[in-house]
């Protein structure tokens, strides 16, 4: 999952992206309305958490050009304590949520868990795909009870294709959700990303499926043999 942090405050961005990126999400940082303007009409994320007092460019207006753009990033707005009529006016513009400074990080990482979750069309934080389950609170996966292990690029993937099971997830969309703008990404990197997933995933019955050309799929479970 990728998440755009859009924070004047460099300490604060510094410590929440650290905080976000050790829970395995890709995240990428801005400091003020332009840059974040800039950004989110090109690159998509699945949220952007969006401070409304910034340089050059206010969140707000930020936000306004997002919905414009029809971005369907789910939106998290950071605001000041007190402003009532900021907050709302964020949510009527389209926010889905929002935290008011200062705040607990305990309770930001949840909201962020519980907006990843909607975007993914999901109620449930636990996910079952045959034999093998995720749950998207702690980002980890299991079959019949015991933890399978994975590195964090192929944890991120497999979540990826797991929450669209069924579907061909590009490559295109893979990049994007797992590398931040700083990131070396290769589609040769993707394509060994799957092969070990394939490896991982057989003694469970699932399989990485190459729809040639276009990108991948979770198979359908089956029983091994």
């Amino acid at each position: 999952m990728r998440i755009l942090l859009v924070e004047d405050n460099t300490a604060l961005a510094d410590g929440l992206s650290a905080i976000l990126r050790g829970s395995g999400y890709a995240v990428d940082v801005v400091h003020d309305g332009a840059s974040a303007e800039a950004v989110t009409a090109t690159e998509s994320f699945d949220l952007v958490i969006l401070d409304l007092n910034l340089p050059d460019m206010g969140g707000l207006d930020v936000l306004k050009g997002m919905r414009a753009r029809q971005s369907k990033a789910a939106v998290l707005i950071l605001t000041a304590r007190g402003a009532t009529e900021e907050r709302v006016r964020g949510l009527d513009l389209g926010a889905d949520d929002y935290m008011s400074k200062p705040f607990d990080v305990s309770e930001l990482e949840a909201r962020v868990r519980v907006l990843l979750r909607r975007q993914a069309g999901l109620r449930s934080s636990a996910v079952h795909y045959g034999k093998v389950s995720l749950d998207l609170n702690s980002r980890s996966f299991s079959a019949d009870g015991a933890p399978i292990d994975l590195p964090a690029r192929e944890l991120g993937l497999l979540e990826l294709l797991f929450l669209r099971a069924g579907k061909v997830v590009s490559k295109e969309a893979i990049m994007q959700s797992l590398a931040a703008f700083d990131d070396d990404l290769s589609a040769n990197a993707i394509e060994q990303y799957v092969s070990r997933l394939r490896r991982r995933l057989a003694p469970y019955g699932l399989t990485v499926k190459t729809a040639r050309g276009i990108g991948y799929y979770l198979d359908r479970p089956s029983e091994p043999a």
